[in-house]
């Protein structure tokens, strides 16, 4: 098969490359002409584990490519993908724009039958807009050429997106006609022959299913949250409670972990866009609306045990921050929860020593030289007074803490996602904070 990707960001490039992978011949499109160029010489803009080889396997192989011109190879695809971003407005709405181009750009130059097949998070009733845009441009040309649009959203975990795509728990596609069907069922086969689970639909059900399944999960996290809060004024311990409940088969063990509070591209984007969406047809999404609240509070929190920690007085404090993205094997840091930390600390007159595996160019370009940057994870604490872990790369889960209680001028280690025994660092004098005890 022949499908062009149009965007060449988080999702439209693992996409397109696994399709390659497959045997699929696949065009990626963007208009980003620098971007383009570096893709064309093996320059991967996004840190996923194994995507780089994956990218020039393929395109050795001939069955990846890279354009800027969605008309240059669309008389050859049966199947184009939009995967562009649709940003949050300031009204938490998602900014069609770029989903609403690609279906211009697709009705001015199809010349045969072809599926439009939105990958991008889009509200309910996106695919009628992309349809009418395209019926608009296919009568502009006097053309009478048939079509489909079809929605299949993306359920990729940022750091296991290769697995997640290669081996699918499910595949959501939601269609109009047994002829686009037909088609995206004959793509995704391969995928899931140990496991059929391709999930027809109509397509406002495909577009609901990626809002609901994102806010069921940030919903968790900010439950475990609150009673990790709730926990720590009553007594109790969260990761008892936590092991508690999480072995009711009703309830399980996954996103059950309290923390400093979730980010990234889609869970902050996606509750908001549900919440417009509940307010553009007159429905309060109360408990959506909760879940945002709790979490934006929650990203605060390892601020709140330092100021606590030092009386209030952060002012000339040394505090190091291991980890920078909102979650591992990321160079992600949209959303992320140390953006709070951070700018607090700075506000409260600290100096903030950072180190992160792979995010410090990301954290330059988003703010600057207000941090110091260190080579290692043991250079951010030197002469430091507190040590907060933000993010819980595979490297700081088994520190060396003699390392880090010589290294430091203080002794107060602040655990943003309760990864740490409190025994060891009490044998080295270290005072432990955790989040639920």
């Amino acid at each position: 098969m022949n499908i062009a990707i149009v965007g060449t960001g988080y999702v439209g490039l693992v996409s397109g490359t696994c399709f390659a992978e497959m045997g699929v011949h696949v065009t990626c499109v963007d208009v980003n002409k620098e971007k383009i160029l570096k893709l064309q010489s093996g320059e991967i803009p996004i840190y996923e584990p194994g995507l780089d080889d994956m990218v020039q396997r393929n395109v050795v192989a001939k069955r990846l490519n890279f354009t800027t011109d969605l008309s240059s190879c669309i008389d050859d695809v049966e199947i184009v993908f939009s995967a562009v971003g649709t940003p949050p407005d300031e009204d938490g709405s998602a900014d069609l724009k770029y989903v609403l181009e690609v279906a211009r750009t697709f009705g001015r130059y199809i010349k045969k039958y072809t599926v439009l097949v939105t990958k991008s998070t889009v509200p309910v009733g996106t695919a009628k807009k992309v349809k009418a845009a395209i019926q608009e441009e296919l009568k502009k040309r006097n053309a009478n050429i048939e079509f489909d649009v079809a929605s299949n959203p993306e359920f990729l975990k940022e750091g296991a997106a290769l697995k997640d795509f290669m081996s699918p728990d499910r595949v959501v596609i939601g269609v109009e006609t047994d002829r686009a069907k037909e088609l995206m069922n004959k793509l995704y086969k391969p995928f899931v022959l140990n496991n059929y689970r391709i999930l027809f639909m109509d397509i406002p059900s495909a577009e609901m299913t990626k809002y609901a399944a994102n806010s069921m999960l940030a919903t968790r996290i900010s439950f475990m949250n609150d009673i990790a809060n709730l926990c720590e004024l009553v007594g109790a311990d969260v990761d008892m409670v936590r092991r508690g409940i999480g072995s009711d088969a009703r309830i399980g063990t996954k996103f059950l972990y309290p923390g400093c509070g979730y980010g990234g591209s889609c869970f902050p984007k996606d509750v908001k866009a549900l919440i417009h969406t509940g307010k553009e047809y007159g429905y309060d999404m109360r408990v959506i609306e909760a879940v945002e609240e709790v979490n934006e509070r929650q990203k605060s929190i390892v601020f709140e045990k330092l100021s606590k920690a030092f009386d209030g007085n952060l002012k000339g404090r040394t505090i190091a921050l291991w980890g920078l993205t909102f979650k591992p094997e990321t160079d992600d840091m949209r959303e992320a929860p140390a953006l709070v930390v951070i700018d607090k600390l700075i506000k409260a007159g600290a100096k903030v020593n950072v180190y992160d595996p792979v995010a410090m160019n990301e954290c330059r370009r988003r703010i600057g030289e207000v941090v110091m940057y260190s080579k290692d994870m043991y250079e951010a604490v030197i002469d430091a007074d507190a040590l907060v872990l933000v993010t819980e790369w595979k490297q700081f889960r088994i520190p060396s803490w003699k390392v880090v209680k010589k290294a430091m001028r203080g002794n107060i280690v602040v655990d943003g996602r309760n990864i740490y025994d409190e025994n060891e660092l009490s044998e080295e004098g270290l005072s432990y904070d955790r989040i639920g005890k």
